[in-house]
């Protein structure tokens, strides 16, 4: 693991202190439009949480656009790491919370990962977990069971690197699977319940992968 540095820190917390107070200011202003007697102070309060997770979701897309995050290794003490650092804190701060807590509708939280930058395809879905959003394209009509986890990034010692999963049509990722970073996944294959697929893992169209570590069981 390594350190975040103090001005890493600095940088976040100066956009988190922008963040809160436009979420904050925000939820000032659209209380004061509207008749809410003497219930205008809990609508500040119940309005500032969306609007605060709105305005994160907004800065955070605006800073990996002037700074993208970049697939493949990042090399210690790089420009790179900086801002994996940052993008980091974001997560810490923000977006885990969202994405772990299970509260969230699943429509709500299709649209959330969308704004975390992930592809995702006409009317597909899912209850898992889906980390660093952006390296992450779905096709259409597939399923992300619940409690799977798909995980991007590669956090070994103090080697750093993202690889992205790339899932095709009419998929089924089962309840509780696991994907690791570089895998591909065919149009209609099907990761079965509790399966675990090995980083860099190509899984054909139509087959059916199962298993720790996950291997080809059968075809559709």
């Amino acid at each position: 693991m390594r350190r975040i540095s103090g001005l890493q820190i600095a940088i976040f917390a100066t956009l988190l202190t922008a963040i809160l107070a436009c979420g904050i200011i925000s939820a000032v202003v659209l209380a004061s439009l509207l008749p809410l007697g003497g219930y205008h102070e809990i609508a500040v309060v119940m309005g500032s949480i969306p609007l605060i997770y709105l305005f994160a979701i907004l800065t955070f897309r605006v800073f990996l656009a002037f700074f993208p995050l970049r697939p493949g290794e990042i090399v210690m003490g790089s420009r790179q790491e900086s801002i994996y650092h940052i993008y980091l804190l974001f997560y810490l701060i923000f977006f885990f919370q969202l994405i772990r807590s299970g509260l969230v509708p699943i429509p709500l939280m299709r649209t959330i990962y969308l704004g975390l930058g992930a592809k995702l395809g006409e009317n597909t879905y899912g209850s898992g977990i889906i980390l660093d959003s952006q390296f992450v394209e779905v096709g259409s009509n597939s399923v992300i069971g619940q409690f799977s986890l798909l995980v991007p990034h590669v956090i070994e010692g103090t080697r750093l690197a993202h690889f992205p999963i790339k899932i095709g049509n009419d998929v089924t990722i089962g309840a509780g699977a696991t994907v690791l970073s570089g895998v591909t996944v065919g149009d209609g294959a099907i990761v079965s319940t509790g399966a675990v697929v090995t980083k860099g893992t190509v899984i054909g169209p139509g087959e059916i992968w199962g298993g720790v570590p996950a291997k080809q069981i059968g075809r559709r």
